[in-house]
């Protein structure tokens, strides 16, 4: 995924959330690193073409590069997370100003981290540190996650990864 974000050279890309700290939880729990995972996202930042067509045009590209994998990727501009929030989530959200600044708001501070690969290496942005993520700890970040959302993904989160502490809302 980060080689194929790299050669996409899509602006202000990341992979994150759950297929960040997952892997991280299945090497920590001993499983093979993709083991569980449903998706993996690739987010980016394009307030310059806000349709969903772009989105869907690099989800193809991703998915036909990643082809007798299994692995199924969700790609989302964050520039327009405000366009569909409140439809699918329930509470009103302005738009975001950069990745990093939506990475901030992702559901539990363990998977609030996006890595890419650069001409540098990796960067990462992890707005609340790794130490939640590496001490397998799941709180809430309750930025914009609701408590129903944060409890279910928690909880389906410990029945796949028991040693996980998770912190209540």
């Amino acid at each position: 995924m980060l080689a194929i974000g790299a050669e996409l050279a899509l602006p202000d890309w990341y992979s994150g959330t759950g297929g960040v700290a997952q892997t991280v939880w299945n090497l920590q729990h001993g499983f093979g690193p993709a083991a569980g995972i449903k998706d993996y996202d690739l987010v980016y930042f394009d307030p310059a073409n806000l349709s969903v067509e772009p989105e869907r045009q690099v989800e193809e590209e991703v998915a036909g590069r990643l082809s007798g994998r299994g692995t199924v990727v969700d790609v989302k501009n964050q520039a327009r997370v405000h366009l569909w929030y409140e439809q699918r989530f329930g509470p009103h959200v302005e738009p975001f100003t950069s990745t990093e600044e939506a990475i901030a708001t992702w559901p539990t501070t363990a998977s609030s981290v996006g890595v890419r690969r650069d001409s540098g290496g990796f960067a990462v942005w992890a707005p609340f540190g790794l130490t939640d993520l590496m001490g397998m700890v799941v709180r809430p970040n309750k930025a914009r996650v609701t408590r129903d959302i944060y409890e279910e993904k928690a909880s389906r989160w410990a029945a796949r990864w028991p040693r996980l502490q998770v912190v209540p809302w």
